[in-house]
C-alpha cells in the first residue's frame, strides 16, 4: 500500500475543466490534464481496503456495484502513487483493452462503490485512470503487440462499435484471424458517430484502430451484412461470427407534430454532426445544423447532455432539456445505499456549458412532449405538460393538465434510448429473440440460436454503458474461441478413433 494514511491527508481534486466560454467555440476536449503530483496525491488516497467493491463488477436488481471489466484498482492505485505509470498501465490493460475510451466516456461505476465514498468523497479513479493512458499516449508508448501463434481460424465480427472492438481485439491475441465488418465509412460505431468529439476525440480512436490493424485485424467499411454481404456467404467464408451491431432503433415520440422534418433523433443529429467535424457531406446538413435555432432536446441523460453541448457548439440561439424524470437528490436515499452506484444529481459539462451561455439550467424535470407545433412542415413550438409517476402495478407517467408550457422551437432532438437492434440480420439468420428484440444467448457461452453465431453488447443484452460493451465483447470473444477449440478437439479425437 503506497501511503497508508493519504485518505486522511488529501482532499479529493478532480480533473479541471477548461473554461465554459472558451470550450463552447471548439470541438477540443474540455478536460484540462492533470499534474503529476496531484495524480500521486489523488492514488495515495486510495485505502487499499481488505474488500474493494470497486472492481466487483456485480449487477444486482436495484443496481451496480464497481467495474464491470474487473480493473484491480487498487493495485493500478499503488503503482501510480509509486510513480511506475508503465507498471500500472500494464496491470490495467490484462482487464481492459481500451482504457483511453472509458477514461473519457465512462460515468466511472468504481468511483461509485469507492470504499471511501461511503463516508467522503470517493477517490478520482477515472483520473486516474486517464492520466496513466496519457502518458502511454503522449509517449508512443502504446505499440501493436502481434501475436506469435495463429490458430488457423478465421471470425467475422459484425460491428466496430466498442463491444465489436473488444471482441475482435481479444479473438485475435487468441490468434484467430479476425475481419471487422462495419456497415459506415469509418470503424468506432458509437465511439466515432455516437460521442462529440469534446467528449472523445477522433484520433483518440483512429490511433485505437491503426494498432489493431498492425496486429492484422482486417476493417471492411461500408459494408451492411445481410445487404452489401448476404449472409449464407458470411457463415460459409468464416468459422464462426459475432454479432455486435448496438441497439439501433432509437425510441421516437408519439406526439402530433412528430413527423416534422425539424425533429431529429438524437443519433442522428449526432452523427450528422461528427460528419461534419470529420470533413463529410451530408445531405441533411441544413436541416441538422442547430446555428441560429431555438432547439429543444427531449430526454436526460449522457445522450441528451452531448445533444446539448453539441447545440450550443453549433452556435444555438437556445436551449431547453425536457426530462420526464424528477429530479434526482443531492445525496443518496434509503433505498440507494452505498456501494451502489448513486442516484443523485449531477451537472455534466454540456449543462454546466448552457448555464453559462445562457444563464439558467436548461432542464425541466418531470415535463415531456404533449404536442409538436408547425408551420409548412417546419417546427415553430413544443407544447410540454407536467407529468406525475404513478402506480398501476408498475410506474408510469400521467400528464397533468392544465400544465401546459409552449417553447418557441426551430429543431428538436429526440434522446430518449433505444428500444432494440435492427431487425434485418436478425431475421435474415432466423435467430431466436427475447421480449426486447435483443438476441437471445447467455452469459456462459454467448451462442445464439444458430451454433456458429455468437453475440455480444448491447445486441445481446440491451442498452448500457461503453465499459459494459467491452467486457461483453472480451466475454464473447473467449467463448467463441473455447466453442472452436472444442470444435477442431473434438474432429481431431473423431478422426483418432
Amino acid at each position: 500500500m503506497g501511503k497508508p494514511t493519504g485518505f486522511m491527508e488529501y482532499d479529493r481534486i478532480e480533473a479541471a475543466h477548461r473554461p465554459a466560454d472558451e470550450r463552447v467555440r471548439d470541438y477540443f476536449d474540455f478536460t484540462l490534464p492533470t499534474g503529476a503530483g496531484t495524480i500521486t496525491q489523488q492514488s495515495a488516497r486510495c485505502m487499499n481496503c481488505g474488500v474493494p467493491f470497486c472492481h466487483a463488477g456485480m449487477t444486482l436488481q436495484n443496481g451496480v456495484i464497481g467495474c464491470p471489466l474487473g480493473n484491480l484498482i487498487p493495485e493500478i492505485n499503488d503503482l501510480v502513487y509509486r510513480g511506475d505509470i508503465e507498471g500500472a498501465y500494464e496491470r490495467l490493460t490484462m482487464t481492459h483493452p481500451f482504457p483511453e475510451f472509458t477514461s473519457r466516456v465512462c460515468p466511472a461505476l468504481c468511483e461509485g462503490s469507492c470504499t471511501l465514498g461511503e463516508h467522503e468523497l470517493p477517490v478520482t479513479i477515472k483520473d486516474i485512470e486517464r492520466y496513466v493512458v496519457d502518458y502511454m499516449l503522449a509517449g508512443g508508448r502504446i505499440r501493436a503487440r502481434i501475436p506469435r501463434i495463429r490458430t488457423g481460424r478465421n471470425v467475422a465480427v459484425v460491428g466496430s462499435g466498442p463491444s465489436g472492438l473488444a471482441c475482435a481485439d481479444m479473438l485475435n491475441r487468441l490468434g484467430n484471424d479476425v475481419t471487422v465488418f462495419e456497415k459506415a465509412d469509418r470503424p468506432g460505431g458509437l465511439l466515432t458517430y455516437g460521442i462529440p468529439n469534446m467528449k472523445l476525440e477522433k484520433s483518440i480512436v483512429e490511433d485505437r484502430i491503426r494498432i489493431m490493424a498492425e496486429e492484422n485485424v482486417k476493417f471492411i467499411l461500408n459494408t451492411e451484412v445481410g445487404m452489401d454481404m448476404p449472409v449464407i456467404r458470411l457463415l460459409g467464408e468464416f468459422d464462426a461470427v459475432v454479432l455486435c451491431c448496438g441497439v439501433r432503433n432509437e425510441r421516437k415520440l408519439d406526439t402530433p407534430g412528430a413527423d416534422l422534418e425539424d425533429v431529429h433523433t438524437a443519433m442522428k443529429y449526432l452523427s450528422a454532426a461528427t460528419k461534419r467535424l470529420l470533413g463529410g457531406a451530408s445531405m441533411e446538413d441544413a436541416l441538422t445544423d442547430a446555428k441560429g435555432k431555438r432547439v429543444v432536446v427531449v430526454g436526460g441523460g449522457d445522450t441528451g447532455t452531448d445533444c446539448v453541448a453539441t447545440a450550443i457548439r453549433q452556435g444555438a440561439s437556445g436551449v431547453v432539456q425536457l426530462e420526464i424524470l424528477p429530479r434526482p437528490l443531492e445525496s443518496r436515499t434509503e433505498d440507494n445505499p452505498w456501494p451502489l452506484w448513486p442516484r443523485t444529481q449531477k451537472t455534466d459539462y454540456g449543462i454546466e456549458e448552457a448555464i453559462a451561455l445562457y444563464g439558467e439550467d436548461p432542464r425541466r424535470y418531470l415535463t415531456t412532449v404533449r404536442e409538436i407545433k408547425g408551420l409548412q412542415g417546419r417546427v415553430t413550438s413544443v407544447v410540454a405538460v407536467g407529468v406525475e409517476w404513478t402506480s398501476g402495478g408498475y410506474l408510469f407517467p400521467k400528464p397533468i393538465d392544465g400544465t401546459e408550457t409552449e417553447f418557441p422551437a426551430d429543431m428538436v432532438i429526440t434522446a430518449m434510448g433505444f428500444t432494440g437492434p435492427e431487425r434485418a440480420l436478425i431475421d435474415q439468420l432466423q435467430l431466436e429473440v427475447d421480449a426486447r428484440g435483443c438476441v437471445t444467448a447467455n452469459n456462459s457461452d454467448y451462442k445464439s440460436s444458430l451454433p456458429t453465431v455468437f453475440a455480444a453488447g448491447d445486441m445481446r443484452s440491451g442498452p448500457s454503458l461503453v465499459v459494459r460493451a467491452i467486457d461483453e465483447g472480451r466475454n464473447a470473444a473467449i467463448a467463441c474461441d473455447r466453442y472452436l477449440n472444442e470444435e477442431k478437439n473434438g474432429k481431431i479425437a473423431n478422426l483418432i478413433i
